[in-house]
């Protein structure tokens, strides 16, 4: 098997001819010293005072020559870096222009006036911010960077439900690849995804490819769900028994659920929403001790600006969103590495089932 046959058989673009690539069209970059020396220290120790909390001070003189490096390569790259609310705080609080869950990176990666545009997240993210932008440069800094749920049905199997449910529409959770929001009626989030659902005004929808986030839509909504078997394997892991088993261990926690966890997760918890919808939640009830079932890097994040709140840690990593590191964002912006690259023909079908979602507000 080829090296060209293996990129294809990994949903990436073959790679470009030298000299008509994404490097020629920027300029060659100079690598810069990754030393902690006290010009890098004074030049992140605003940085660093967002992520004490979270962050020891042996761990920052190893993060702080590629905050810095990266912070300033950004301007010159005319480049903008999305971080989803599951990465690693030296990521999120530190270098990110944008953060936010799926739904808000998916709206701000269609407004950035920026050149280039660095998804910390997972490679379904970084298709959909080119889908959206697609006359600017979309990097992922690992493109084996992939989501369990977006490998879990293909273009084809949505095309095998509409036959076995003739008339029934299709909502993608976006979770998915390109080539299943090319083959959908409309995508949704895990924030959005009652309201998607009953905008389409019929009996019965198609939900794929989360099972969990279809069952706790179902539990919302009149309308009937059919569902794909996918599951998320970061949420999937959690179970009722382990959370009821905190809350007798810790009186008065409150237990806050993603909608990607198992529908009776959900039910022994206090609340259920959005990534974005747990932050809020913790920044506006300030609960004195908290757990977030979700993935790990959640707490940190929320913990390193917010004071008064203990937080429970029995968190699931999410391997895919760790292999996004300093480092590789650095190279990214250097080499301009990973390009990501979408079939015109996909990406114009897939943009109106995502742009019908953000349309919904």
């Amino acid at each position: 098997m080829t090296s060209h046959t293996v990129e294809l058989l990994r949903g990436l673009a073959p790679k470009t001819p030298l000299g008509v690539g994404p490097k020629a069209r920027f300029p060659v970059l100079p690598r810069p010293d990754l030393e902690w020396t006290p010009e890098v220290e004074a030049a992140t120790a605003h940085l660093y005072e967002r992520v004490s909390k979270v962050i020891p001070p042996v761990e920052w003189p190893f993060h702080a020559p590629y905050v810095k490096a990266i912070n300033d390569i950004k301007k010159t790259r005319n480049a903008v870096i999305l971080a989803h609310n599951y990465q690693t705080p030296e990521i999120y609080h530190c270098v990110s222009d944008y953060i936010g869950d799926s739904l808000q990176l998916a709206k701000l990666a269609a407004r950035s006036d920026a050149d280039v545009i660095v998804q910390g997240g997972v490679y379904f993210m970084a298709e959909t911010s080119k889908i959206l932008n697609p006359n600017k440069t979309v990097l992922i800094p690992d493109a084996e960077a992939g989501c369990s749920l977006a490998a879990s049905i293909t273009g084809a199997d949505v095309r095998a439900l509409r036959r076995k449910y003739p008339g029934a529409p299709v909502v993608a959770y976006v979770n998915t690849s390109a080539e299943v929001k090319a083959e959908v009626d409309i995508c949704c989030t895990s924030s959005n995804a009652v309201k998607v659902v009953e905008s389409l005004g019929v009996d019965t929808v198609i939900m794929v490819p989360d099972r969990f986030l279809a069952q706790n839509v179902a539990a919302q909504t009149k309308v009937r769900i059919i569902a794909w078997e996918g599951a998320c394997e970061v949420h999937e892991l959690f179970t009722a028994e382990e959370i009821e088993g905190f809350k007798a261990d810790h009186p008065g926690l409150k237990v806050i659920a993603h909608p990607e966890c198992p529908r009776e997760v959900v039910e022994v918890s206090d609340f259920s929403g959005s990534t974005a919808a747990m932050i809020d939640y913790v920044r506006n009830k300030k609960p004195a001790r908290v757990l977030l079932v979700t993935e790990c890097s959640m707490a940190d994040n929320i913990a390193a600006e917010t004071t008064g709140t203990e937080f429970v840690r029995p968190c699931n990593f999410c391997p895919h969103m760790k292999r996004i590191t300093l480092p590789k964002i650095l190279d990214s912006l250097l080499d301009i590495r990973e390009e990501v690259v979408v079939d015109p023909a996909i990406a114009a079908r897939a943009r109106e089932s995502v742009q019908r979602m953000i349309d919904l507000g």
